[in-house]
C-alpha cells in the first residue's frame, strides 16, 4: 500500500462525543456520526433520511413491522405521516388495528415479562413483551368492524388493501376517542398505506367473520396491491426506503423497484435506504439481510445512499424522529399526491407543503 492510499483511508479520524447540557438530539446524531459501531450508523441514518427530505420530487417509503404501537411509537408514526416525513405506508394488520384500538380509546398497559402466562389468559389479558392489553376490550374492536365497517363494501367486488385501509381511516376518523392515529392521519393527509399480510390480523379476520356470519362478502384482492405499489416507484422520479423491523413490509417495498424494472425494461432502483433491526444478515432471513444484497436483485444501484442500524426500533426511532423535528422545525417540501384510476393506476404530482 502506497502513501497516498493510506492518506486515503486514514483521512477521517473518529470524534469522541463530548457531554455538553444544551446540545440538541440532532447535534448528537451529527456527533454520532463521527463515532463508531451502530452510534455511527444511527448518526448517518439520520443524515440519509435529512438527505431524503431535502431532495425534490421523492415518493418516501416506510416498511413499518413489529409491534411498534404497544410499545409506544403510535404518536411518533403519526406525527412523521402527518410532517410529510413518509409518503407512503407498508405496514401490518396487527399494527393498523392496535392503532385503530387506541383511536377508540383504548389502552396497552405496562407490564412484565416475568408473570404466570397461563393466569394472564384465565383473565383475558394479552402480552406484547412487557405489555399487556385488554382483550375483552379488543373484542369490542372485533364486533364493530365486523358489523358496522364491513357495510362499506360492495359485495363481491375485489378491493386492494390500500383501498380499504382508505376507508378504514375514514371508519375510524369518525369514532375516534383519542386525538390522532397512524390511520387517522394517513386518511387525512393522503398517505397510502398498502397490508400485504392483511388477513393476519384482526382487521382481517373480523371481515372473514362479516363474510362468514352475516354473508358480507368482502373481497381483498393482493394482486392490485402488488400493481397498485409497484406503479408508484414506476411513475416516481425518486424513491426512498425507510425500514422498521423488517419481514413482509420490507420485502414488499423493495419489490417494487423489480416489478416497475421489469414493466419498463428501464432502472427503477431505490434511490435512499435506511433501516432499523435488530435481525442479522448471515440467517438468510430478509429482515436482517443488507441493502448491498437487495444490489443483486435489482433493488438498489451503486449509487443508492443506504445505511443499516442494527439496533432495537423503540431506542433509534425517538431518537431519530426528534432529531428530524428540530432539523426541519419549518421546512417546505415538494410533496407526492397520488390520483388513482383503475385504468392508468396512479398518477402523482408534487404539491409544496409548508410543514
Amino acid at each position: 500500500m502506497d502513501n497516498l492510499q493510506r492518506e486515503k483511508i486514514l483521512r477521517r479520524p473518529t470524534r469522541p462525543v463530548e457531554v455538553q447540557p444544551e446540545k440538541t438530539i440532532s447535534e448528537l446524531l451529527s456527533d454520532l456520526s463521527l463515532t463508531g459501531f451502530q452510534g455511527r450508523k444511527l448518526g448517518e441514518a439520520a443524515d440519509v433520511w435529512t438527505a431524503m427530505l431535502k431532495k425534490r420530487e421523492i415518493v418516501i417509503w416506510m416498511g413499518l413491522a413489529g409491534a411498534m404501537v404497544p410499545a409506544g411509537m403510535r404518536e411518533l408514526i403519526t406525527y412523521l405521516v402527518r410532517r410529510r416525513m413518509v409518503d407512503v405506508l407498508v405496514t401490518t394488520g396487527a399494527t393498523l388495528y392496535h392503532d385503530a384500538y387506541e383511536t377508540i380509546g383504548g389502552k396497552h398497559f405496562l407490564g412484565t415479562d416475568q408473570i404466570d402466562n397461563v393466569m394472564l389468559r384465565r383473565n383475558r389479558i394479552d402480552r406484547v413483551y412487557d405489555v399487556y392489553a385488554d382483550e375483552n376490550k379488543f373484542y369490542r374492536l372485533d364486533v364493530m368492524i365486523e358489523k358496522e365497517f364491513s357495510l362499506r363494501f360492495q359485495p363481491g367486488k375485489p378491493y386492494s388493501s390500500r383501498e380499504v385501509m382508505h376507508e378504514f381511516g375514514k371508519w375510524i376518523a369518525g369514532k375516534r376517542r383519542d386525538r390522532d392515529g397512524i390511520c387517522v392521519a394517513a386518511y387525512e393527509m393522503g398517505v397510502p398505506i398498502f397490508v400485504p399480510a392483511f388477513c393476519d390480523s384482526g382487521l382481517g379476520f373480523s371481515l372473514m367473520f362479516a363474510n362468514r356470519r352475516r354473508k358480507r362478502r368482502v373481497v381483498v384482492d393482493h394482486m392490485r396491491d402488488v400493481d397498485e405499489s409497484s406503479r408508484i416507484t414506476e411513475k416516481s422520479r425518486r424513491t426512498a426506503v425507510i425500514v422498521v423491523g423488517g419481514g413482509v413490509p420490507k420485502n414488499f417495498i423493495q419489490q417494487t423497484a423489480v416489478i416497475a424494472s421489469y414493466q419498463t425494461r428501464h432502472d427503477h432502483t431505490h434511490d435512499y435506504a435506511i433501516q432499523f433491526t435488530t435481525d442479522v444478515p448471515q440467517w438468510g432471513g430478509l429482515s436482517g439481510s443488507t441493502f448491498e444484497e437487495a444490489q443483486s436483485w435489482g433493488k438498489y444501484n451503486r449509487q443508492s445512499k443506504m445505511v443499516q442500524c442494527f439496533t432495537d426500533a423503540t431506542i433509534a426511532l425517538p431518537i431519530v424522529a426528534h432529531g428530524l423535528s428540530q432539523r426541519f422545525k419549518r421546512f417546505r417540501r415538494r410533496v407526492p399526491r397520488f390520483q388513482w384510476s383503475g385504468a392508468n393506476g396512479v398518477q402523482i404530482t408534487y404539491q409544496p407543503m409548508r410543514l
